[in-house]
């Protein structure tokens, strides 16, 4: 931001060729007769005009005819992934609006656009938002904006990172951004467009850089080996592009790193090596490990692996796309242009797709996706890939991991109350002559019930199931589970037993909430009914009245009938 200062002074043009010249010897005395730079590929390969821009021909097209046509936008934000074009794009259209070619602009051949590629322009300033972020920032920006252009047509302000501003600092820029002088243009450039205020967004017009596609990368990558004498595969061109994952600079800056080291010749193997990570040999025999359960063949498989070098992360990453792999060729019979292999590697894996479940696939993509994302994290990555693979190898489930079934008496279960499918009606047991403690029949503790559909409930289950709910809803909840017992299910009521009367007058205090969570777990309204241990099993008001009946009659001797 301490550039934004120099806009105090005007220089002409001559003043301007003077410094540049000065710059031009410097570097020359200062590199004579010793080792040049070099320069980054991803930097060399820049773009410096239009049609030299990849794989984002619709934005192109759009700059190209407001540019033709003079209606260019006072505000632009440009949105995308890393490594799609931005920054560059906003380079040449910095350029296109001060080029002093009338005829095609940019030409990248003129006074101007050669100064803006060697970022001294005195028009063209740009901002890292990451690092110049506050509102004295933007001040100081507003302060520089008052002044004309010094040399070019327009002066442009590119913001890169945008979305890293204060609120503060957005709100010091809004009227700016909206209402900018005649001559004064703002391009923002942002990876993370959904952070950006509204108001920003309603100044700006959005053009979104989508991932450039493979076969782009490919095509590109493979004219710049030419360009340097270097023979690469088809085999080696497809996974510097997957590897890529739609990003220019970091295709380019893989094959940088290939190229780095002088081969002539660039084959799969080597970009393997380069890349950190193994062949698909290696994954096709890892998994035939886990699949078949050998836990320590796997386990080993992996440390020769990591002694040679490679990086963990990078192999969780490939691992994965394996089992994407396998999931592909599951189903689509030519999956060679989608999966970018050859057809002998595409069938090593229809054979192993054919002899791995689904459900297995599934677990190992789950497990695996959830392992990077901890891997970002940990600064012990390796430990979560053997950890992975004892997961995957053994058939555990994330789920049961991190919350295992527990009993009724062992803290909170988490329980489904399931109606089974009736089944064959078992004989009745004998009667046990066991009585209470005042010599009643104790009430058998039946484990299982039909509903009013013939269906039958698992009652220890579905009297976990209201505990594990209802301690939601009151924590007092538990005093009812521990002495009661749920001991029938029928189509209109349930039936309840508790250790004393104490415990049954809280549950009929309880009634309501307990009723709730059974109608949720059955689907139908029913009745509690709740006694006492001692109590007989058949009583009910019903039979109380019978036996009364039959009282009186012994004493009155009368016959009494009971409608």
């Amino acid at each position: 931001m301490c550039t934004l200062r120099r806009f105090a002074l005007s220089p002409n043009s001559d003043q301007l060729q003077i410094v540049s010249e000065h710059r031009r010897i410097i570097k020359e005395q200062l590199f004579k007769g010793g080792m040049p730079v070099y320069t980054a590929l991803y930097r060399a390969q820049r773009p410096e005009i239009f049609s030299e821009v990849i794989g984002q021909d619709h934005i192109v097209r759009i700059l190209k005819n407001q540019i033709a046509t003079d209606s260019v936008s006072h505000a632009y934000l440009f949105c995308g992934t890393r490594g799609t074009g931005k920054t560059t794009t906003a380079r040449i259209l910095a350029k296109a609006v001060n080029c002093l070619d009338d005829e095609d602009r940019p030409c990248g051949h003129c006074a101007n656009c050669i100064a803006i590629k060697e970022s001294t322009f005195m028009d063209v300033v740009e901002i890292d938002a990451a690092s110049n972020n506050g509102v004295d920032n933007i001040r100081e920006l507003r302060e520089s904006v008052k002044y004309p252009p010094a040399v070019g047509r327009k002066k442009v302000y590119i913001i890169d990172e945008v979305h890293m501003l204060s609120t503060g600092a957005f709100n010091a820029l809004l009227k700016t951004l909206e209402e900018p002088p005649e001559n004064v243009m703002f391009i923002l450039a942002t990876t993370d467009p959904q952070k950006l205020p509204q108001t920003i967004l309603s100044r700006c017009m959005r053009l979104d850089f989508k991932r450039v596609p493979e076969k782009v990368l490919i095509d590109h990558m493979s004219r710049i080996c030419s360009e340097k004498g270097v023979q690469v595969t088809d085999s080696a061109l497809r996974l510097l592009a997957a590897n890529a994952d739609g990003s220019v600079r970091d295709g380019l800056s893989i094959l940088d790193q290939c190229l780095a080291g002088g081969e002539k010749e660039l084959d799969r193997d080597t970009v393997l090596e380069f890349l950190g990570t193994v062949s698909e040999e290696f994954f096709l025999d890892l998994t035939d490990r886990v699949s078949l359960h050998d836990v320590a063949g796997a386990l080993v498989l992996l440390d020769e692996a990591l002694q040679e070098g490679k990086d963990v992360k990078q192999l969780m990453k490939d691992w994965m796309s394996h089992y994407r792999s396998l999931l592909i060729t599951k189903y689509i019979k030519n999956a060679e242009d989608m999966l970018n292999m050859s057809s002998e590697n595409i069938e090593k894996l229809r054979n192993q797709s054919n002899q791995v479940s689904l459900d297995e696939i599934n677990h190992g993509i789950v497990t695996l996706s959830r392992t990077i994302n901890d891997a970002r994290y940990s600064t012990q990555p390796r430990i979560l890939l053997e950890l992975a693979i004892v997961t995957i190898a053994s058939g555990i489930s994330a789920e049961a991991q991190a919350a295992p079934r527990m009993t009724q008496t062992q803290g909170r279960p988490q329980v489904t109350a399931r109606p089974k499918k009736a089944t064959a009606a078992k004989p009745a047991a004998e009667p046990t002559g066991q009585t209470g403690p005042a010599g009643a029949e104790r009430a058998p503790q039946q484990s299982e019930a039909k509903d009013f559909d013939g269906n039958e409930y698992d009652l220890e289950e579905v009297w976990a199931r209201i505990f594990a709910e209802g301690e939601g809803l009151k924590g007092s909840f538990n005093l009812i589970r521990t002495g009661t017992t749920l001991a029938a299910i029928n189509g209109e009521e349930f039936k309840i037993i508790a250790q004393n009367e104490f415990t049954k007058q809280y549950v009929e205090a309880n009634q309501m909430h307990i009723c709730d969570l059974m109608e949720k777990i059955v689907g139908r309204r029913l009745k509690l009914v709740c006694r006492t241990e001692n109590q007989r099993e058949d009583s009910s008001p019903d039979q109380d009245v019978l036996n009364l009946a039959q009282e009186v009659s012994a004493k009155l001797g009368l016959d009494v009938k009971v409608e």
